[in-house]
């Protein structure tokens, strides 16, 4: 990204990175996911949010304090270059390229089905374009526009989910009428609270994590701080507030109806307050559902881009994706990612619902993939106390744990073996890669004689 481009950014207060991050956040990941996470386990939802927020802040905790001792506009892959070799600089950051390239596609077409409620007749594909040529005029604007942008719709998401707490607890009142005690029973049992088992509960956890995910994201904002070590207090903050809307809000989802009366196809928001038949909340929700995505989705176009550069610059990638226009713009690496993106949203389109599910799936995982090399990284790079290292692997298990509980439900299973097989794939062609590293190398340091 340059110095140049550096000095064109404007610098982050510590609040400001707080208000980035959640809006970087709360997208449709928690709107959405986590009724599937209610479907799979019941009451017991609150605790794989709960557990999420921890692992996620200790990932987050290593990243901040490597940023505050050294930052580094690649991030997270330019640590694991440092702390293993460029094939783990290389393998990070094509990763996290592919797995968020997919999820994009999938917000730009998550974000098309909802504006279908509004534009019944207008055609997917259209108004999938129309959310990234937005998206894409966002990103062009520079940072400023980008922070305001992305500030703003932080603050209307959160809004969102304190107006849903406020009339869920007028609900519980009795004072929107239709108040069904049984279904505002607290479970005081372990079967009540875990009504599906363990086996249910480990499923749910992947959902919590994808509640949580972004970090990655604030990795690259927090070079901008203008105090690299406030990196650490804009993530405490940022993770109380998450972990408290996000466990408040699902558990008087939960007290207004029953746990399984909640599908994957409708937002828990939406389901717990139809019987209290408030005008136009299935409207207010939509937009809502519309504003998170595309905050998430802008959040994301800037990591890949962000990414990419830093990939072109260490020769891990096409030099010719680091050139920036005007110093500013890096409008190679954006046309290689509209052009992928574009190919992403037909893949939405053409192919049956759960294929397409199975790869945003396994592009989820991929992400959590990335935050072992963030973890291993920090432990590799810094001199760690006791506590530290305790944190450290305590945020392994708990991601591990995840990832492997993905397993235990056949709605994430097919995901989980999607997501191994495109490691396999990027494994194989870091490998390929190292041949050529090394050989390159040799003929540097052994170059031919003049004749």
């Amino acid at each position: 990204m340059g110095k140049s481009n550096e000095q064109n950014e404007k610098p982050l207060k510590w609040w400001q990175l707080t208000l980035l991050g959640i809006a970087c956040t709360i997208g449709t990941g928690f709107f959405l996911g986590s009724s599937i996470a209610i479907n799979m386990t019941g009451p017991s939802v609150i605790f794989s949010f709960a557990i999420a927020a921890i692992a996620t802040y200790f990932v987050y905790e290593a990243l901040a304090k490597m940023t505050t001792e050294d930052p580094q506009e690649g991030s997270f892959r330019s640590y694991a270059k440092k702390a293993y070799g460029r094939w783990a600089g290389f393998t990070s950051g094509w990763v996290y390229w592919a797995s968020e390239i997919l999820i994009i596609g999938s917000q730009m077409t998550a974000l098309a089905i909802f504006s279908q409620l509004w534009f019944p007749n207008m055609p997917l594909w259209i108004l999938a374009t129309i959310y990234a040529v937005l998206a894409m005029i966002v990103i062009l604007c520079g940072s400023k526009a980008f922070d305001r942008v992305e500030n703003i719709l932080a603050v209307l998401k959160a809004s969102a989910i304190v107006m849903f707490i406020i009339i869920a607890v007028l609900a519980l009142l009795g004072l929107l009428g239709g108040n069904d005690e049984e279904a505002n029973a607290i479970p005081k049992t372990f079967q009540a609270l875990f009504p599906n088992g363990l086996t249910g509960f480990l499923p749910s956890l992947i959902f919590g994590f994808y509640g949580f995910a972004g970090i990655e994201i604030i990795g690259l904002l927090a070079v901008r701080l203008e105090e690299k070590k406030d990196a650490l207090k804009a993530g405490k903050l940022m993770f109380f507030t998450l972990g408290v809307i996000y466990m408040v809000s699902i558990g008087l989802a939960i007290l207004l109806v029953s746990w399984d009366t909640f599908t994957h196809e409708t937002s828990p928001f939406i389901t717990s307050l139809e019987p209290y038949n408030i005008p136009f909340i299935s409207h207010i929700f939509n937009a809502v559902f519309i504003i998170a995505g595309f905050s998430t989705m802008v959040a994301s176009l800037f990591a890949v881009i962000s990414i990419l550069v830093t990939l072109a610059e260490d020769q891990d990638a096409p030099s010719f994706l680091s050139k920036k226009f005007k110093d500013k713009y890096a409008l190679p690496a954006m046309g290689l990612t509209t052009l992928v993106l574009a190919v992403s949203v037909v893949m939405s389109v053409v192919m049956p619902d759960n294929i397409y599910e199975y790869f945003t799936t396994a592009a989820g995982l991929m992400l959590l993939y990335n935050w072992f090399f963030i973890i291993g990284s920090y432990g590799r790079l810094h001199e760690l106390t006791i506590w530290a290292n305790i944190k450290r692997l305590l945020g392994f298990s708990l991601v591990l744990l995840a990832i492997v509980g993905t397993v235990f439900h056949q709605t994430s299973r097919p995901g989980f073996f999607v997501s191994l097989a495109f490691i396999v794939v990027i494994s194989i062609v870091t490998f390929i890669m190292r041949h050529f590293w090394k050989k390159k190398s040799k003929e540097s340091s052994n170059p031919e004689p003049k004749t």
